[in-house]
Order: C-alpha cells, then structure tokens, then sequence
C-alpha cells in the first residue's frame, strides 16, 4: 500500500520557485551537498576533463547553409554564453577554420546586463537577410523574440519583437510573422503556451494583429507558418489538442482554413505536391487497414478532393520501427530502425511512381541523414555516423553519389579493451526487452563491476548508441560498465512500444527497466551494491520509482530535473501537456494508476533506500524544481540520507553554459563513483 499522504502538502511553498524562503532552502542543500561531494579527491580533475571536452576547439560542428553560407552556434571557454559565427563550405571543410562571428552572446549581455542564453533562431527563407532570435533568461523556455539583421550583423530597429513568453513566431514573408504569444489574460492554455495564433504585418501593433486561429484554453497549443517546397508555398496551421493528438489546417491565400482529413493521432506533412501521413494508430480508409507506425504519401490535390491511393513508405513489423524521414529535391531518405538499428532506403518518385532502394553503407551504431537545402532544392546532404564507441563522422554527399567524409569529432576518451554489446532481458509480462552495455571485454562476471544503468521510456523519444565523452571520460575510462535500457514508453520499436506504456499501463515501463537491472545482476555483470541508476525528466521519474519500489536493488539513484509528484504535476507549468503520457490525477481511475508509483506520495519511513542525488534547476520552466525540491524534503523529514543541488539558472537542460553543465556531471559522477566503488 502506499505510504499515507499529509492531508494537506506540508511542502507547497518550495512551489514557489524565487521565493527568499525557498531558495534559501535550495542553497543549504546545495551547500551540504557540494561540501560533500566537491571535497572528493577527484572531483576537481574530473570537473576540468569535462569542462575541457565541452570547451574543446577540437569537437565535431555542425553547420545549417543559408544563403551559401554555413552557420554555427558555439561555445567555449573564451566564449560562454556563445558566438553565432558563420564560414564558407571551402573553410568548413579545413581542419582549422576562419570564422566570422554574427552576433556575441557574452557581449550582448554584459551590455544589456541580463543573463542572456542563446535559445535559437529562425531565418527568412530564401533570402535568410533577417532572422528571428530568440533570447532566454538564465535558460527557461520563456524566451523574449527579436528580429535581427544578418547582413548588417545587428537587431533591427523597430522590427518584430516580442517579450518574455513561451511564445511561436514563424515567418510569412518579409513582413509579415504568424505569432502566437501571451496576448494577455486567458491567451495561454493551461499548459502554458500560445491559445491563440495571429497574423503580424510589420509596422503595426502587437495588438493589432489579426486572428488567424483560436484553439482551446485545455489544448497544449496552436501554432502557424509557411513551408516552402519545390517552389510551392504552404501555410498551416496546427491545433495540439494534447502530446499525440493534433488537427492540422491548410490556410488559403483569403485566410480559409481546409482541415487535413486524417485521424487525431497522425501527423501529416508534404513533399513536392504529395502529402505523407505519419500514422500512430491503424487507420481503415477506402476498404483498407493501414498499420500504426506506418509512413503514406500520396498526391495532395488528390487527397483534398477525396481520394485516398496511398503508397506505404514505411511499413512497421514487430522489431521495426520508423526513426525518420528526410526531404530532398528528388526523394525521401526513409531511417528505419531494426531492433535497434538504422537501416536507410531511398524512396524516388518518377513518371508518377514511387522506387525504393537502399542508401548509403549499412553500419552498426546510429546513422542520420539530413538535406543540406532546405525546401527540396538539391539533392545535397549529410550524413552523421556514432556509437558508443565512435566519435561522430560526419560526410557530405548527395542521393546519386555516396557521401564521403568531411568532418570527425576526435576520441575523447580512451575506448581501447572496451566493446558494446546488445542483451535482451525478459519483463515482467514475458516481453522482450534490448539493452546495450558498454565494458572492458576482460570484464570478470563476478558482480563486482560499477555499472550505471541508465533509462528514459517515455514520449515515442528512442535511445539509440552515441559516443558520449563526458560519460566515456567520466565512467567507462574508469573501468566503470555502462549500460542503456530501451524500455516501453519510447519509441525504439514505433508506437505500439510507446502506446504500451501509457497512462494506466505505466508500470510496464518501470518492470521493464527492473529486468534489465536483474538481468545485468543475474549474468553477473554487477550486483546490487554496485549497480546505479540514471535520468532525467521522464527519466527523473524513472529513477525516482525505482528509488521507491525497488531499493533493494540499486547501490545508488541520480534523478535530474524529475517529476516526482504525480498527484500535482499537471498543475505545475507544462505538466498540464502530458496527461495523455500519464493520466489525468482529477480522475479517479486515473489517479489509482499514478497513486501507485508516484514517487512523492511512496516514500516511507523505516525502509532502507539506496543513497540518492536529486538535480533541478530553478530556471525550469518545464518540469518545476519543486518536485525535486519536495521529494527531497518528504525524504529528510523521514530520516533518509539524500542529497539535493539545484542550479540557480540553467533551464531544463540543468545548466546555463559549458561551465555549469560541468560542474553539475562532475557532482553526478563523483557521487555514482562513490557510492558504487569506481576508483
């Protein structure tokens, strides 16, 4: 049974995220923890190894081509905050490039005196004269929007901007923006984002700008834009009715919107005058059943006028799933994943007919592939190839020529001796469940290896192999055995294995992530005192409910930026979106499934817990730091030995630059070394 829950919650005021009490609270924690953990005879040579690889003037950039230049965004221990920088492809492609910087984060805030980070921007296509560039505040999602000339290298003069908000602006044309913003009281719905979507002419008001959709104040969100492809242009716009369910409109030159006719879950794009559909459920149309997971396409003014002679470009089987698709001038490169594993194929349309043939070399490990163009003009891409061994290589090539190599991140830490192996545990319910593990291939099976198990399963997100230098430096190096579980939830085997774990099926998730650590235990990889935990977000959660359910089984728990308190995470900034992942806590059946592993409403008094370190960043405005911050103090009021740090900035990511994000790995690391025994 779960452990009796306080009538009242004796910790809502740590929900007060800038209150002087709270951060008070906050501070003390962080004082006792980093006394602790910084005093550690390797805590400070592993904090400067991994700020020198996230500093590296060595790693692998990429770059997004404008206008034939190739931009870049990087930093750096000269450059914190950041440089928007760009080159040719010439200069791209030497060992050690000239850059010309477009726009110095660091200078900017040290002028305008606010802690800018960098968030990203969006460019006017094709000309990509003027950019929209949005700025954050210590590294929320809140972000204040200004428009920014890239040929003058400088913010324009009364252009577009927008203030601090969880806003979406897309450009139109030159002058004109699709925004939709906090317009003011009951223009937000009750996850935090834009209600409502207007069309914004420069040179007038903000409030001034025409209405162009209003969605609901219980939807997640309503966006707008324009796509450009093969010379066409498309306006749209997307109702997020919640996570997976959306209505998708096509808006006409007089402002009528033509709903796209295709089931709430699926998603809908298009490619040189044909519409794909992206199912997440099976869809019977026509006198035919077309599977969930699968890719369509078919013509688009067909489509409009009724027809529905779909082409399947992807077809999904029990061990296969969709990773992506991508767009170029004469076909879709389609990613499969097979257990795991990418496969890519070449879908060309000719004559009116769709011809599918393999692309490029079949490899062990993650492959990606992306157009160099946008909007179907070449034929141009990149290929990217890593694992967890691996560093990245990159290569540039086209759809008729094999792309070569351009561009490889070096070798950050030593991976000599260490292989990668592929392992399937079996789950509670007989389901089979892929891990990979990273060791010494002399490694003795006698229990005693360190191992860090680390999982997400959430969100159709799929984790697939990476080289990771951080925790290549910080534990395989170390003689430490790492291992990824891909577990239901996510999206390694399309979306029946997401779909599996949903709402009251969510314990699934969390048995499947038990197998692979008994299993890790029962080949005699590890035992219990040596096998820790890792996550954040979802994977926080993940965590967090292993804490609580299965102690016994884990030597040490590391849960970032989690959602712990399943009874009031809709409540608290974005949750409200992710009802459909987990269930509604209002509704009683809904809250008799998350009753029973939240992990808030599970601790007990007199249990013995592995130790645990709980990150947050009270900068998130995603997942609120109070989940962190009153699991911590549920636990401390019932005698358990925990730790907390909370980054007094740094957003969701749990870090604002190189230097936070190092110092925060470095407190991780060095307390999973401590705790399981890694020299």
């Amino acid at each position: 049974m779960p452990a009796p829950t306080p009538p009242e919650d004796p910790y809502l005021w740590l929900e007060e995220v800038t209150s002087d009490k709270a951060l008070a609270w906050a501070r003390d924690r962080n004082k006792t923890s980093e006394g602790e953990l910084t005093a550690a005879a390797s805590f400070a040579q592993l904090r400067d190894r991994i700020r020198g690889i996230l500093d590296s003037k060595d790693k692998l950039t990429y770059v997004n081509k404008m206008h034939g230049q190739y931009y870049n965004f990087w930093r750096d221990a000269k450059n914190p905050k950041g440089l928007l920088r760009r080159t040719s492809l010439a200069e791209y492609k030497k060992p050690t490039p000239v850059w010309e910087t477009v726009l110095d984060i660091d200078e900017l805030a040290i002028k305008e005196k606010q802690n800018w980070v960098y968030a990203g921007h969006s460019c006017l296509y094709p000309t990509y004269d003027r950019c929209l560039v949005e700025l954050s505040r210590g590294g929320g999602d809140a972000a204040v929007v200004r428009e920014f000339d890239l040929v003058k290298k400088q913010f324009v003069e009364n252009g577009f901007e927008l203030p601090e908000a969880k806003s979406s602006i897309a450009w139109k044309d030159r002058d004109t923006v699709y925004v939709g913003t906090d317009f003011g009281a009951g223009s937000m719905t009750s996850s935090g984002y834009p209600r409502l979507v207007k069309e914004w002419k420069r040179g007038t008001k903000l409030a001034d700008a025409v209405l162009v959709f209003e969605g609901k104040a219980t939807d997640v969100s309503v966006s707008a834009g324009r796509s450009w492809d093969h010379g066409k242009t498309y306006d749209y716009v997307v109702r997020s009715i919640t996570t997976y369910s959306s209505e998708t409109f096509v808006r006409g030159p007089d402002g009528k919107l033509t709903k796209i006719d295709i089931p709430a879950d699926a998603n809908a794009g298009w490619w040189n005058g044909q519409i794909t559909i992206t199912l997440r459920s099976d869809w019977t149309i026509g006198g035919k059943t077309w599977p969930r997971g699968a890719l369509l396409a078919m013509p688009l003014d067909a489509f409009l006028t009724g027809k529905r002679d779909f082409v399947m470009l992807f077809e999904p089987a029990s061990n296969k799933s969709l990773e992506a698709a991508s767009d170029f001038k004469s076909g879709i490169v389609i990613n499969e994943l097979e257990d795991i594993k990418n496969k890519l194929y070449l879908w060309s349309f000719k004559s009116g007919k769709w011809s599918k043939q393999p692309f490029g070399k079949q490899a062990l490990g993650t492959t990606a592939v992306w157009a160099v163009d946008p909007a179907g003009e070449t034929d141009d891409c990149w290929m990217v190839h890593t694992d967890f061994l691996t560093p990245s290589t990159l290569s540039m090539g086209s759809l008729t020529t094999q792309p070569s190599e351009i561009k490889k991140s070096p070798a950050f830490f030593d991976a000599k001796g260490l292989v990668v192996e592929q392992h399937f545990a079996k789950s509670k319910d007989g389901t089979r469940v892929p891990y990979f593990q990273v060791a010494r291939k002399t490694l003795a099976l006698d229990g005693k290896a360190p191992t860090l198990l680390y999982g997400y399963g959430g969100f159709e997100i799929s984790m697939t192999p990476g080289y990771s230098a951080t925790s290549g430096a910080a534990w395989e190096e170390r003689g430490g055995v790492y291992a990824v579980a891909n577990i239901r939830g996510g999206g390694e085997y399309g979306p029946a294995w997401h779909q599996s774990a949903l709402r009251h099926n969510r314990q699934r998730a969390y048995d499947d992530f038990i197998a692979v650590a008994e299993d890790l235990i029962a080949r005699k990889v590890t035992s219990p005192s040596h096998l820790g935990i890792s996550g954040g977000s979802n994977g926080g959660l993940l965590t967090a409910v292993m804490l609580t359910q299965r102690p016994e089984l884990f030597g040490a728990v590391v849960s970032s930026v989690p959602l712990t308190d399943m009874k009031r995470y809709h409540k608290l900034l974005a949750g409200a979106s992710w009802m459909e992942e987990y269930g509604d806590p209002e509704k009683p059946e809904d809250w008799a499934a998350l009753s029973k592993y939240s992990p808030y409403h599970n601790v007990r008094a007199g249990v013995k817990y592995p130790r645990v370190l709980f990150t947050s960043s009270t900068r998130d405005d995603r997942v609120h730091p109070a989940h962190a911050r009153k699991m911590i103090a549920r636990m401390l009021e019932l005698k358990h030995d925990v730790l907390y740090y909370e980054n007094i900035e740094g957003g969701h990511g749990g870090a604002a630059d190189n230097a936070q994000a190092a110092h925060l790995m470095a407190l991780e690391y060095t307390f999973l070394a401590n705790q399981l025994g890694l020299p």
